[in-house]
C-alpha cells in the first residue's frame, strides 16, 4: 500500500499488472488488487507469455505514431508472423531471440539480436551487455544481416558494427528498411552516404525494403541464401592455381626490393570467410593493391559475392635472402673448396 500511494502521487500514469495468473479466472485473480487504487489490473503470466502483449498496447496506447523497430519488424516478416514484440526504439531487445523458422522448405534459424545504440548513449550496465550479446550473436552466425534505418543518418556506429562483422569474416547482407517512406532525394542522398560510409562492405549485397510491407524480403532472403553458399564454397586447388597464373600472366607483381614476387599456386585453407592461401617466392614483397588485384579475381571467378575473403601468403625457404649473403660463382665455390683442403687440420672444423 506505500509503494500504491507513492505511485498515486507521483502524477505519472501506472498500470497494475498482475504476474503468475496462468490457468486462473482474470476477474476474480485481479479483484483484490482493485484495493491499490492504480486503475483496472491486467492479468499476465511471464512465464507463458500470456496477457503480456495486451499489456505492451495498453504502455503503448498514448503513442499512436509508434512504429516496429527496424530489425523485429523484419524478424516478423521473414517469420510470416508476430513472434517478436518491437518498437521504434532501440534497446527494446535486450537478449539475443532465437527464432527457427522454414521458407521454401529449408530450415533457418534467425538470431534477432539487441539494437545498438549511438556510442554515447550506451550507458547503462544492462544496454552494455545487450551490445556484447550483439557482437556475440554475429559471431555464432553464418550470415548477418545487418539492418539500417533510411531515414536516420549513418552513424559512427553502425559503420563500427559493419566492420567487426568484417573483422569477424561473416558473410553480409545490408538491408536499408522504411525506404517507402522516403522521396526520391532523399534516397539518392542516402545511397551516396551508404557508398562513403560503407566502402569496406563492397562485396556485400544491398537492398533497400520495408519490413512493415513485406517489400523486398525476398530478395534479402535470396542474397542470404547465395552469401550462404560463397561463405562454404569448396575450393579445388587445380582451378585455384590455373586462376591465380592466368592472374599473374596477365599483370605481373611488381618488384619489391632486389626481387620480384613469384606467385606458384594456391590452394584452399579453411571456409566461413574462404581463406586462399598463394604459395611462391618473395611473396612478403607483395603490395596492398595487388592483393586486392588477386582477391577481385578470385571473387569474380568463383562467385563470392556476400563473403568476406581472405588471400594469405606463404614464402618457400631461401638461403640467400639475407641482405650480406650473396650465392657464390662457381669459379668462387671450387675456389672456396680448394682453400678448405689445403688450411691446417687443426684450423677445420
Amino acid at each position: 500500500m506505500i509503494i500504491a500511494e507513492k505511485l498515486r502521487r507521483s502524477g505519472r500514469p501506472v498500470l497494475l499488472a498482475v504476474n503468475k495468473t496462468e490457468g486462473m479466472n482474470a476477474g476474480v485473480v485481479t479483484a483484490e488488487f482493485h484495493e491499490l487504487g492504480l486503475g483496472q489490473p491486467v492479468a499476465v503470466s511471464g512465464a507463458h507469455g500470456e496477457g503480456v502483449r495486451e499489456l505492451i498496447e495498453l504502455v503503448m496506447e498514448p503513442f499512436p505514431d509508434a512504429t516496429e523497430d527496424d530489425a523485429e519488424a523484419l524478424v516478423n516478416t521473414f517469420v510470416g508472423e508476430e513472434r517478436v514484440i518491437a518498437f521504434d526504439q532501440p534497446g527494446t531487445t535486450r537478449d539475443s531471440i532465437y527464432v527457427d523458422f522454414e521458407r521454401n522448405g529449408k530450415p533457418y534459424t534467425l538470431i534477432d539480436t539487441a539494437g545498438v545504440r549511438r556510442k554515447g548513449r550506451v550507458t547503462e550496465a544492462i544496454e552494455k551487455f545487450s551490445v556484447i550479446k550483439t557482437l556475440q550473436a554475429i559471431e555464432d552466425a553464418n550470415v548477418v544481416v545487418l539492418v539500417l534505418d533510411a531515414q536516420q543518418e549513418i552513424s559512427d556506429q553502425d559503420a563500427h558494427l559493419a566492420g567487426f562483422v568484417l573483422e569477424a569474416g561473416r558473410a553480409l547482407v545490408v538491408a536499408v528498411n522504411k525506404w517507402d517512406g522516403m522521396d526520391s532525394y532523399d534516397r539518392e542522398q542516402i545511397k551516396r552516404e551508404l557508398t562513403r560510409r560503407m566502402e569496406f562492405l563492397s562485396f556485400a549485397r544491398f537492398h533497400f525494403i520495408s519490413a512493415l510491407r513485406a517489400q523486398g524480403i525476398t530478395e534479402v532472403l535470396k542474397s542470404v541464401d547465395e552469401a550462404y553458399a560463397a561463405a562454404m564454397a569448396k575450393l579445388a586447388t587445380p582451378r585455384l592455381t590455373r586462376v591465380l597464373l592466368d592472374a599473374v600472366a596477365q599483370h605481373t607483381p611488381p618488384k619489391s626490393g632486389l626481387f620480384r614476387p613469384k606467385p606458384k599456386y594456391a590452394h584452399q585453407g579453411g571456409s566461413n570467410p574462404p581463406i586462399i592461401i598463394i604459395h611462391g617466392n618473395h611473396l612478403e614483397g607483395i603490395s596492398h593493391s595487388y592483393k586486392r588485384y588477386l582477391e577481385n579475381i578470385f571473387r569474380t571467378t568463383f562467385s563470392l559475392q556476400g563473403t568476406p575473403l581472405r588471400v594469405e601468403f606463404k614464402s618457400g625457404h631461401n638461403p640467400f635472402e639475407a641482405r650480406d649473403v650473396k650465392p657464390l660463382t662457381p669459379r668462387q665455390e671450387r675456389t672456396a673448396q680448394r682453400d678448405s683442403k689445403r688450411r691446417p687440420q687443426h684450423l677445420k672444423r
